[in-house]
């Protein structure tokens, strides 16, 4: 038995002319705004002044896809990173010595690490720590 797999499955139908219907309606309300801005004001430039951040949200709304993915998402995305609590690591800062209190380093008993654990992961933490430290202390000297 022969069956047909659907392709493109990812591009809206195009339902009012060239426009699918997600974009006619962006577009429409942004119309609609203007016409609404026109009826009460009834002045043609005041309704252009007011009326183009309307134009301009539901045209982008429409059809900008900033990385490929539709503006209303973006802005959802942005709403919520203004509006949720912020997470904030932490990045432990190199301590500053005084110059009354400074100390010699051994450099050399640094640089031999000694091999602490079988596990290959732990033992690269340890050693960039280490190195880490040494590079502070060769540079503060």
């Amino acid at each position: 038995m022969h069956f047909e797999v659907p392709q493109f499955i990812d591009i809206e139908d195009k339902i009012v002319g060239p426009l699918t219907i997600k974009q006619f309606i962006f577009i429409a309300g942004g119309a609609g705004i203007c016409f609404a801005i026109y009826f009460f004001l009834k002045n043609f430039i005041f309704t252009l002044i007011l009326g183009a951040p309307f134009i301009a949200l539901s045209l982008a709304l429409a059809f900008y896809k900033p990385g490929g993915r539709p503006f209303i998402l973006v802005l959802e995305s942005a709403f919520w990173f203004f509006l949720k609590n912020k997470l904030y690591i932490w990045r432990k800062e190199p301590k500053k010595i005084k110059k009354g209190e400074e100390k010699e380093i051994d450099v050399v008993a640094q640089i031999n690490v000694p091999k602490l654990s079988d596990s290959k992961l732990s033992d690269l933490g340890w050693s960039l720590d280490i190195k880490d430290k040494l590079e502070d202390n060769i540079n503060n000297n």
